[in-house]
């Protein structure tokens, strides 16, 4: 069976509606198009669409061609328009939400998106779109959700990985953020940024010894990493091993003076054991770095 782009689909709904005149002028917006000549194609479309403003398939196609200029918003007013006249148009909903997407409006792009995958539930690119709108609108349970039957079909995609485990993770989902940092890990055992993240899952998990585990490990190997040594004086902090705690957090403060918590955390500690003009010194710092 012969599969069509969504492009060409759109193409030929638009040639199926047209009369011979406006047919031949859709055929030189397709010929300037396929040239790569992308501004005369967009100006032979928007003459066709002119001509007959019920052509789903002109809009759709102007809005293929607007996207490739990089010209989002026209782009997504064109599909916007092909989907009014025509809302079952294959491939449009996809590409509307991509164009949203490419605009950062990631809100906005949620809904198309969804409309693509139920449309094409098998639509790798479609789910993984919907996944990073969910992830950068906080949505993480739903990032998760959304990701997880990609990441299973394609388990070495280290980014799209650590996206889903990290969307586990701030979801609350800590056992199969856990597995998939184990995974990442397999891949690339060196990943300090996996080791921090996994730190954090072992947490959730109530694992806070492995959690320290982890954590040393990375002050280890890297002790400049950013909020490490922060992360396991927290973790320290929780355990009431108020000692090593305070030593991470000022190995904290060694690297990034202005960190705000390990003040705040360091001021705690501080004023757990009587010294209240340490403490006083460490919060009022904090506050005024972070009120």
């Amino acid at each position: 069976m012969f599969r069509f782009s969504a492009p060409l689909l759109a193409l030929l709904f638009c040639l199926g509606s047209l009369a011979a005149g406006q047919t031949s002028q859709a055929l030189e917006a397709v010929t300037l198009q396929e040239q790569g000549r992308l501004p005369e194609a967009a100006e032979a479309w928007r003459r066709v669409v002119a001509a007959n403003p019920r052509d789903a398939g002109a809009y759709a196609s102007l809005g293929v061609v607007e996207s490739r200029l990089k010209e989002y918003s026209k782009a997504i007013e064109s599909y916007r328009k092909a989907l009014a006249i025509a809302p079952k148009l294959p491939g449009i909903q996809l590409n509307l939400g991509l164009a949203e997407f490419k605009l950062q409006r990631l809100d906005a792009a949620i809904a198309p998106l969804k409309a693509a995958i139920a449309e094409a539930p098998e639509n790798g690119q479609a789910r993984v779109l919907l996944g990073l709108c969910y992830y950068g609108t906080k949505r993480f349970k739903e990032a998760a959700e959304t990701l997880r039957p990609v990441t299973a079909a394609d388990p070495h995609n280290l980014g799209l990985l650590q996206i889903y485990a990290q969307s586990c993770l701030a979801g609350g989902l800590y056992a199969p953020a856990f597995d998939t940092f184990q995974e990442i890990l397999r891949e690339n055992p060196d990943s300090v940024a996996a080791h921090m993240l996994m730190a954090q899952a072992l947490d959730g998990l109530n694992r806070e010894e492995d959690a320290i585990k982890e954590l040393q490990a990375v002050v280890r190997s890297s002790p400049a990493e950013p909020s490490a040594h922060f992360s396991l004086g927290f973790l320290y902090w929780k355990a009431k091993r108020y000692d090593e705690a305070a030593s991470e957090f000022r190995q904290e403060l060694k690297y990034d003076p202005k960190n705000a918590l390990a003040l705040g955390y360091l001021g705690d500690i501080e004023m757990k054991r009587g010294d209240v003009q340490a403490a006083r010194r460490d919060l009022t710092k904090a506050q005024q770095l972070s009120p």
